[in-house]
């Protein structure tokens, strides 16, 4: 009898450090897009984001991929809100 156990240990290490990334990523492209037109940050994160959902999404059932997909769904928001309070 053969389990599939999950690897939680190294699934979450991926998510943290994809949502690192994530953030620190999407903090600065909002900072310096920020820089040049307020307006035109938040209509390209919006379609950006809109754009890469349905992708995304489906990565989400894939073992391997789920955990970077977690990690960018927590670092996305995260990443406006650090542009947000920069």
């Amino acid at each position: 009898m053969t389990s599939d156990r999950t690897p939680w240990f190294t699934g979450i290490a991926v998510s943290v450090f994809a949502a690192m990334l994530s953030t620190s990523a999407v903090a600065a492209f909002c900072i310096a897009l920020g820089d040049v037109n307020v307006l035109l940050a938040v209509v390209v994160n919006l379609i950006a984001v809109g754009g890469l959902a349905p992708t995304v999404w489906r990565w989400r059932a894939i073992p391997v991929w789920r955990w970077v997909v977690f990690g960018a769904a927590a670092g996305v928001p995260l990443g406006w809100i650090a542009a947000i309070a920069a």
